[in-house]
């Protein structure tokens, strides 16, 4: 079956590969690991110089790689462009750190000398998502090129061209073909390609379905695996916030890529006094957005990235309708088998409703009531996601004691969650484990040596 690169906008199939068969995908990692056997021993200087070369090119190509998200999985071409500018920064930083990152560390004991070696492992295979065609994959690439492993990207099957277009910034920028290749492959050879003694490492971020398969498979082969999944992160909004710059962030924060995000603010608990004004809030700012074509300049969201998305999240909408949850903006598709999805909120969400129990990968907002703070930091713990979450209060110690009780990987104060390169990145509970990015991520695939010297 060919792999597409169909333009969700407007339907219209782009490009069409042909799958990769096994003794093709068999020849490319038999080719990444004889690199690996060199790679490994080039100094951290020398990848330094392609890693800097690499994230030039992200930024000179900037306008190129936005068009293809946009085309690909219907990003904005602003959001697209600054998608690749972070992917440069991500590039830079472990260019300029990851020698720090992986230095010996001495360790005291009774022995002469001992310490931490941090050494590469090998061929590590990357499962990535279509949302952020970009920036999830060069997440684990930098890192793990930086740390000398080799890198193999199976990547979503509807963003081919943002896969090869990677491929070849990586190729481009100097580094040896074989050290990064892209597998245009279905899912059907995941499992075969984890079996393989050469495969030393997977990570992979992906719904929890994927991400169970991937690390079952792992586990009968003995292998690592970091797994970033699925989120239903909590805004909490309590009555001292600024309620209109909580307000206004929160409609950014639900529509961050057409809110497929994982990190996207998804449930937003709020205390009682303010709710009526905080819906009103919310549902001003998220009507003042532009929705359309993603190539136009201007548009704030485009579609869904594919048409069964939106009918998936049209039926979870209207389950919880008849479920009981109201509807406080009315939004969604123009017509069943539309990729375009405008902006919804529901209220009234209990427990047993699919708002409530779900995480929904698009633009609806769910509001929960919560009877204080501590009803709201149980609200947000009642999830069996633990990606991110914010607190929203004037009282920043107050915040800052109340992110400590939210149950999950990362939690802001008073602002939008965000990935960054300095501070790690993953979840807890069915949102995944193990970390990306700052010192952490580079550590995840390689061998901690311990080393005594009497």
């Amino acid at each position: 079956m060919p792999i597409e690169s169909r333009n969700p906008y407007t339907g219209r199939v782009e490009q069409q590969f042909e799958a990769f068969s096994w003794p093709q995908t068999e020849q490319i990692l038999g080719e990444a690991h004889t690199a690996f056997a060199t790679w490994r021993t080039t100094s951290f200087e020398h990848r330094a110089q392609l890693m800097h070369r690499a994230a030039d090119l992200l930024r000179e190509r900037a306008d190129e790689l936005a068009r293809l998200m946009a085309i690909e999985m219907g990003k904005p071409l602003a959001d697209g462009r600054a998608e690749a500018n972070k992917c440069a920064l991500c590039c830079d930083f472990y260019a300029d750190r990851a020698e720090e990152f992986l230095a010996d560390k001495p360790i005291e004991t009774e022995a002469q000398r001992s310490f931490i070696a941090y050494e590469p492992l090998g061929a590590v295979l990357a499962v990535m998502p279509w949302n952020f065609p970009f920036w999830q994959v060069v997440r684990f690439a930098a890192p793990a090129l930086m740390a000398g492993n080799v890198g193999l990207l199976k990547h979503a099957s509807n963003v081919p061209q943002c896969a090869l277009a990677l491929e070849k910034i990586f190729h481009d920028a100097g580094f040896p073909p074989a050290t990064f290749r892209t597998l245009l492959i279905g899912s059907d050879l995941v499992e075969k390609l984890i079996a393989d003694d050469r495969i030393v490492a997977i990570t992979l971020t992906g719904s929890e379905p994927a991400g169970a398969a991937v690390a079952a498979a792992a586990g009968h082969q003995i292998k690592k695996t970091v797994l970033e999944l699925g989120g239903s992160d909590a805004f909490i909004v309590l009555a001292d916030a600024d309620l209109e710059l909580a307000a206004a962030t929160a409609a950014k924060a639900r529509m961050i890529n057409s809110g497929q995000s994982c990190i996207a603010a998804k449930r937003f608990i709020v205390e009682q006094p303010i709710l009526k004004e905080f819906i009103t809030k919310l549902k001003t700012h998220l009507q003042a957005l532009q929705g359309g074509d993603p190539l136009a300049e201007g548009t704030d969201y485009g579609p869904l990235a594919r048409a069964d998305l939106a009918d998936e999240l049209t039926e979870q909408v209207e389950d919880s309708v008849k479920q009981g949850a109201k509807v406080e903006l009315a939004g969604g598709q123009p017509e069943p088998g539309s990729a375009r999805f405008t902006p919804i909120i529901l209220s009234q969400v209990q427990p047993g409703q699919r708002a409530y129990e779900e995480e929904f990968f698009g633009p609806v907002a769910i509001v929960l009531e919560a009877r204080d703070a501590d009803d709201a930091i149980r609200l947000a713990n009642d999830s069996r996601f633990g990606l991110g979450g914010s607190v929203w209060t004037r009282d920043a110690k107050r915040g800052e004691q109340l992110a400590r009780r939210v149950e999950a990987g990362a939690v802001f104060v008073n602002s939008l969650v965000k990935s960054a390169p300095e501070m790690p990145f993953g979840g807890i509970k069915k949102s995944g484990y193990g970390r990306e990015l700052s010192h952490l991520g580079i550590r995840e695939f390689v061998n901690q040596k311990s080393i005594w010297i009497a």
